[in-house]
């Protein structure tokens, strides 16, 4: 396999850096957007969409049903889509950390939508503007800011989009050895070369260790 063809994407230690540095030196929404990305695999264009009416704290899960649609990036112009095949529409199973962290926010948008009244545009977005047109889902140009800004800060590799986060959730559900089908299923992908070359990179490089502990377990022997 040619290196190239396997995308960047944070390790583990580097993924907590990155996260650690959101939660501490991010601006409004970095921390919990940047979580839900890493955590879920799902797109940003899915991420920036999402209402709180996907949310099902009781069965701890986030439905995708939809997809943001805006070529000249202007906030008023957005379009919500259907996800681009019938696969992409799934349902996930989060983190007790995501929901705690979505939980806050939803307090703290409930005071924002209180305070604002009219003057927010409210179609129960979960990631919207707190200034200016408010209520406006975020354009995923400022996902892409927010994300090289946080980078720079942790001084990790500036070439990182959050899509990267997606191959970093890949990589990390093939270290938990993850079967490859369910990782397909959790990504909402039916067929995705990217994501096979991510899973057979990290899954070799677990081969290649399972070997090398098997040689040093005989050496010791000797």
């Amino acid at each position: 396999m040619e290196e190239e063809e396997i995308p960047k994407y944070l390790e583990k230690e580097e993924l907590t850096l990155f996260l650690n540095t959101a939660k501490k030196q991010g601006l409004e929404l970095d921390y919990l957007m940047f979580l839900i990305l890493s955590y879920t695999g799902i797109r940003v264009g899915e991420l920036v969409v999402l209402k709180w009416k996907d949310i099902d704290f009781a069965t701890q899960t986030i439905s995708i049903t939809k997809t943001y649609y805006n070529p000249k990036n202007n906030t008023l112009e957005y379009q919500l889509v259907t996800p681009k095949t019938r696969k992409s529409r799934r349902r996930i199973i989060v983190d007790e950390e995501v929901l705690n962290t979505l939980n806050e926010h939803k307090n703290a948008q409930n005071q924002v939508i209180k305070r604002l009244s009219t003057d927010y545009y409210n179609k129960d977005f979960i990631f919207s503007k707190m200034e200016r047109q408010y209520g406006y889902p975020i354009v995923i140009k400022t996902l892409q800011n927010r994300m090289a800004r946080l980078l720079r800060i942790a001084d990790l590799n500036p070439e990182l989009t959050p899509h990267s986060l997606r191959h970093t959730h890949t990589s990390l559900l093939a270290e938990a050895r993850v079967s490859f089908e369910q990782i397909m299923d959790r990504l909402g992908h039916t067929d995705d070369q990217i994501t096979k070359n991510v899973y057979l990179h990290v899954t070799q490089e677990m081969k290649k260790e399972a070997s090398q502990k098997f040689t040093e377990l005989m050496r010791s022997l000797s």
